[in-house]
């Protein structure tokens, strides 16, 4: 049948037996969209490309039996020096996150105990924003959490005030492989997929809070079910420490800085014998027994009585013990040489890397990282996260474990999906620092902090059950690879979001939150509802427009500075220290911003690649 103004299609020209050609697709209005969906189907392919595991560099040397002895024992110890060399490297990589955490330890001072202390803590968006803020003070969410947990064991947090605090704790920690993640920023692709592997972490952690507690405050879910785990554990009488990685890493890192963490947690709690200390840098690394004799006032050292220990002068040796300088200055020293570690084992780690993922062994085990289990591939990412929560404690620090898988998703050993498992067993396994931690207290207190440690592991657990088990829900993973694509193509925004996400968004709530909750509320409400607005409306965008009035089918109608980015990446790109960010490739796709209009005229103003929000 054929509709009105339709052409008829044609008959053979080659033919005259009358046949109608079958491969007509009909007239322009018909060719222009059948290209239109194959260019659109081929923009598709690329873009899932660009997230698929990259394929492996073919050795195309001489086979294994070919070689003559000499050359196998050529490659033999070339290959054996690159693995000793990637291992020492990520020693080294490991080491600058420890230096990492005492610089800003040493920088933040006592601001971190004075923020703990915040007689507005007990708001649970400002305790949140606390715990997000102590955090990335810290360097490490194991240290806030135990510190956290001391003060829940002394008795100057409730638990109830400690809740959002330790959910604040998760954000923190991820800013550490985010960091990390800038370390690739010289190749877009490599950038996008490491960006994407690290805020995975990040939005993981964001969707969790949100969600988590929200329905903290209306329920107590966790409150109460943790009061009913420890009602009956009054008989439990302290822990201990576990040491693993850092039997290794120590004889390193303390030969450079040591920090007294009781200094810390006195600052902290307000309390305890070294609250008055002004330096967080370790004073005595020994101690002597002492005791006061009943008879004189001289100190007397006795083997066999009950004694205080006390301090021995002069008895640490490391590099910054007894220095003319401030805890900031050290700080600030330790800061630039452990990002100058940490970037350049980066670098060696990502290159001797790719060297060695060449071949078919490198195949394989590219493949078996990212492939599923025979008949029952449901059950693949249930064992990385139980991967990731062995290994990160193993290593004692998610921040560790989550940085060291960075580069490799960076490089495409791993990818997005198949790291966000092990992602999640490492918010898992970092629990049990804080698990330790409560067990080293006593009296009543005691019980509190092995509640608020179990409060720390159930959320961790509840965000799991959220947004693993149906895939559906999986809602990071889209939302890190929409951030990766943004970073890939404007790649300064990777800083802007750092900056904002875990610096000015905390610092500013927290600095509202001294105006009192009505200020709070007056400011933050409308925030809030405006930013549940523009995703409902984004989200009908793009799957619903029909239901929205016309003009909301676009945000063309905004000033163009509301809606894009691209105004703001002119501006950096005419920054005298920024040009070099214009780098050939993006020269080169300058001619596809071009439209080509009906009439033939090119429209200079089109920007289809533009981001929109």
């Amino acid at each position: 049948m054929l509709t009105h103004n339709q052409d008829p299609p044609p008959y053979q020209p080659q033919e005259s037996n009358g046949h109608v050609n079958n491969g007509y697709i009909g007239d322009a209005s018909f060719r222009a969209a059948a290209a239109a969906q194959k260019e659109s189907q081929a923009n598709q392919n690329t873009a899932d490309d660009l997230w698929a595991v990259s394929e492996m560099a073919v050795d195309d040397g001489v086979k294994w039996s070919d070689m003559t002895p000499g050359q196998k024992v050529k490659r033999v110890l070339l290959n054996t020096s690159k693995v000793v060399m990637a291992l020492g490297f990520l020693y080294f990589f490991i080491c600058s996150l420890d230096f990492l955490s005492s610089a800003f330890r040493l920088i933040a001072g006592k601001t971190t105990g004075d923020v703990l202390n915040n007689e507005y803590v007990k708001n649970p968006i400002v305790g949140l924003m606390i715990g997000i803020l102590v955090t990335v003070l810290v360097q490490s969410s194991s240290t806030s959490t135990s510190i956290i947990v001391s003060m829940v064991s002394a008795e100057i947090l409730g638990v109830h005030t400690a809740v959002p605090m330790i959910m604040g704790s998760n954000i923190g920690t991820s800013v550490t492989n985010t960091i990390v993640s800038l370390t690739q920023v010289g190749d877009r692709n490599e950038f996008r997929r490491a960006f994407a592997g690290a805020t995975v972490h990040d939005m993981f952690n964001w969707l969790s809070v949100i969600t988590l507690l929200i329905i903290e405050v209306s329920t107590g879910l966790l409150e109460k079910l943790t009061s009913a785990m420890v009602a009956d554990l009054a008989w439990v009488k302290g822990g201990g420490k576990i040491k693993m990685l850092k039997v290794i890493t120590d004889p390193f890192t303390k030969f450079v800085i040591q920090l007294d963490k009781q200094v810390l947690t006195d600052w902290s709690t307000g309390q305890g014998s070294k609250v008055n200390e002004t330096s967080l840098i370790k004073k005595y690394c020994k101690k002597e027994c002492m005791e006061l004799s009943t008879t004189a006032t001289s100190i007397i050292t006795t083997e066999t009585a009950k004694c205080t220990k006390v301090g021995v002068p002069n008895s640490c040796h490391f590099l910054f013990y007894q220095t003319s300088l401030t805890d900031s200055q050290v700080g600030i020293i330790l800061l630039i040489g452990s990002l100058v570690i940490l970037c350049s084992a980066l670098i060696a780690i990502v290159k001797i890397l790719n060297s060695m993922m060449k071949g078919k062994m490198a195949v394989v085990i590219k493949k078996t990282i990212n492939a599923n289990i025979p008949y029952v591939p449901w059950l693949t990412g249930y064992i990385a996260i139980l991967v990731g929560a062995v290994m990160t404690f193993v290593v004692q620090s998610s921040s560790i474990f989550t940085s060291t898988l960075t580069p490799l998703i960076g490089i495409g050993v791993i990818t997005v999906e198949r790291s966000y498992p092990l992602t999640l067993g490492s918010n898992i396994g970092t629990t049990t620092t804080a698990l330790l931690a409560s067990m080293a207290g006593e009296g009543e207190g005691l019980v509190y902090a092995i509640q608020i440690a179990l409060v720390h592991l159930f959320f961790n657990i509840f965000g799991i059950l959220l947004f693993y088990p149906i895939p559906f829900m999986r809602f990071p993973i889209g939302l890190a690879k929409k951030l990766g694509n943004t970073t890939a193509k404007y790649r300064w925004f990777a800083i802007l979001y750092l900056i904002i996400m875990f610096f000015l968004l905390p610092g500013f709530v927290f600095l509202l939150s001294m105006g009192g909750t009505l200020a709070l509320c007056i400011l933050g409400i409308p925030i809030v509802l405006l930013l549940i607005f523009v995703v409902i409306i984004n989200v009908l965008q793009s799957k619903k427009p029909s239901i929205l009035p016309r003009f909301l089918h676009t945000w063309d109608w905004l000033p163009k500075p509301l809606h894009s980015l691209q105004p703001y990446d002119a501006c950096c790109l005419s920054l005298p220290c920024c040009k070099s960010c214009r780098d050939a490739e993006q020269d080169n796709n300058e001619l596809q911003k071009v439209e080509v209009t009906k009439d033939g005229v090119e429209n200079q103003a089109y920007e289809g690649s533009d981001t929109k929000f």
